[in-house]
């Protein structure tokens, strides 16, 4: 399983997805046609976006959602429209990469969804107004971790990798921030990253992680876990003189092996 793990081969999988969309183009998805801008990750190269719309309910035949949604890296906006097609009165898409974001509106107009779907640009959450808040968060992250200090070639490369994964512990530690009350923060993840590295950096950040759904999709040779994760607030334990509380460990089939 670790060579499913190593970035390379994820920069690899960057890099003939780029050659195969050097122009602009559509694909198919949700029954749907799509626009797709050059050097936008291409849903179509990759299982992981149909994942995550299953994850989230929102590939059956009738789905149903409610309430307001932030989407992190949102590239070609199709689960942002996907959850205003679905009934979520308020849909803000957000991208690092600002042909993404142009991306993420031209499908929102394409499906009729404009009134509803704002694009920004901003790396994570800095696009945003400081005031907004949402009920739900999600971001279907790059979960492939690369080496601390890689030096991204490309914006392309950072839908794949995630450089020591700096930022999911960005991501981790200001979510929580940005939920309107009884909010909840949604991470698409998979078995392809590091989980013993994002439970040790949610400790850090004093965030819980609950398994919500664990999706198994076969990805070449390789059966790949698709998680979806939902990040609370660690609740703070009282400290007793003298009594030593026990630390959260990680469960047993989530170690890595060596």
């Amino acid at each position: 399983m670790l060579d499913v793990m190593d970035y390379r081969r994820s920069l690899e999988r960057s890099r003939l997805s780029r050659m195969r969309r050097a122009g602009a183009s559509t694909f198919t998805m949700l029954e749907r046609e799509w626009d797709l801008l050059p050097g936008v990750f291409a849903p179509s190269d990759s299982p992981s976006t149909a994942v995550a719309l299953d994850l989230l309910g929102l590939a059956g035949p009738s789905p149903s959602a409610r309430g307001s949604v932030l989407e992190i890296g949102c590239g070609t906006g199709i689960i942002a429209v996907a959850a205003a097609l679905a009934g979520c009165e308020r849909v803000v898409a957000s991208d690092i990469s600002r042909t993404a974001a142009e991306n993420a509106a031209l499908n929102a107009a394409r499906h009729g969804v404009a009134d509803r779907v704002r694009t920004v640009q901003g790396d994570l959450f800095a696009g945003l107004d400081p005031e907004e808040r949402f009920d739900t968060v999600f971001w279907s992250s790059n979960y492939v971790m690369a080496p601390e200090g890689y030096d991204y070639q490309d914006i392309h490369e950072r839908a794949y990798v995630d450089a020591g994964y700096q930022a999911h512990r960005r991501f981790l530690a200001e979510a929580p921030g940005r939920l309107a009350p009884n909010g909840s923060v949604l991470l698409h993840f998979s078995s392809r990253g590091d989980l013993v590295s994002l439970l040790r950096i949610a400790g850090e950040c004093g965030r819980a992680l609950r398994m919500l759904r664990v999706l198994p999709v076969q990805e070449g040779e390789h059966e790949v876990q698709h998680m979806l994760i939902e990040v609370a607030q660690r609740p703070q334990r009282p400290h007793v003189p003298g009594i030593r509380t026990e630390t959260e460990t990680v469960p047993e089939q989530g170690r890595r092996q060596r």
